[in-house]
């Protein structure tokens, strides 16, 4: 695998930067951050054709599983962490796994990048199967242990995915290559910057377009949020209160009435039905609701 690596190279618009007054030093890192929604976009293509493939895969009881080091490993946990609570789905649908484990979450733990076997035992331990989808994520290109679990993943007939802010020419583990180009790093080397940046956005297109295409909104409504704290509740009685334009006193009715689910709630109250009857056309409709209401009772 042939690796160009530009994250790696010196900027020479933040060479002298420690010259700079503080105002000077943030506006030039502020130059730096606005490339990276732009190279994100270049991307866009591959990250297309790897979400559709992470939408079949789910549809045909797969999981998707990121999986890196260091700042990619925890940003691809959070990613995950965020899907539940947002999308309703279970917890072990989209998983993040991390060099280190749980502890390297908090505190750095870089030696555990070169690992070749942690990574693999990390996959069985989860009974990651050829029916699921692989995301390898890793700044720099060539961590061990994320390269070793594209090969696992390769070998046991999985699909694979590798984001990556360097310029990989070739990967023989990898059916969807991300490539984001952002440059040279504001500190050199310092990839938790702009690579960092990228990567967030990459992962948030990922999970977020793929749950849009299972059905987990209503267009841009999180009508599958699963409320568990104050604010989310008020949130799920005004995303029913809006829905349908009904007062409070109503949604949070409906809202108890439909077993404290949203879409339900929508439904309900929408084609004036009863829980039972809601759930049945959800289910026709694979958990649309926009399918659902345009459906007779």
């Amino acid at each position: 695998m042939k690796i160009n690596k530009i994250t790696e190279q010196i900027n020479i618009n933040s060479k002298r930067i420690s010259e700079e007054s503080t105002l000077n030093m943030l506006l030039k890192m502020n130059d730096e951050d606005n490339l990276v929604a732009n190279s994100v976009k270049k991307a866009i293509p591959e990250i297309e054709k790897f979400i559709d493939e992470v939408v079949y895969k789910i549809k045909n009881s797969g999981r998707l599983i990121y999986i890196g080091s260091g700042t990619s490993g925890r940003l691809g946990v959070l990613d995950a962490s965020e899907c539940p609570p947002t999308f309703g789905v279970p917890k072990d649908l989209i998983v993040g796994l991390i060099a280190g484990g749980d502890n390297a979450l908090k505190y750095s733990i870089e030696g555990a990048e070169d690992s070749i076997t942690d990574s693999v035992e990390s996959l069985k331990k989860i009974v990651f199967n050829k029916d699921d989808i692989l995301l390898g994520i890793s700044a720099s290109g060539d961590t061990p242990y994320v390269r070793e679990a594209l090969k696992y993943a390769t070998e046991i007939g999985a699909k694979t995915g590798f984001l990556t802010c360097n310029d990989i020419l070739h990967n023989r583990y990898v059916d969807f290559l991300i490539k984001v180009i952002v440059g040279p790093e504001f500190i050199t080397g310092s990839t938790r910057l702009k690579s960092g940046t990228a990567t967030k956005m990459v992962l948030n297109m990922i999970s977020t377009i793929s749950m849009v295409k299972l059905n987990r909104t209503f267009g841009n409504i999180m009508v599958d949020l699963i409320p568990k704290n104050k604010k989310l509740f008020n949130r799920a009685i005004n995303i029913i209160k809006n829905q349908i334009n009904i007062d409070d006193k109503k949604a949070k009715k409906l809202y108890q009435l439909s077993g404290k689910n949203i879409k339900i709630a929508i439904l309900m109250g929408s084609k004036s039905i009863n829980k039972n009857q809601a759930v049945m056309i959800l289910n026709k409709n694979k958990g649309s609701l926009s399918e659902s209401i345009k459906k007779k009772a």
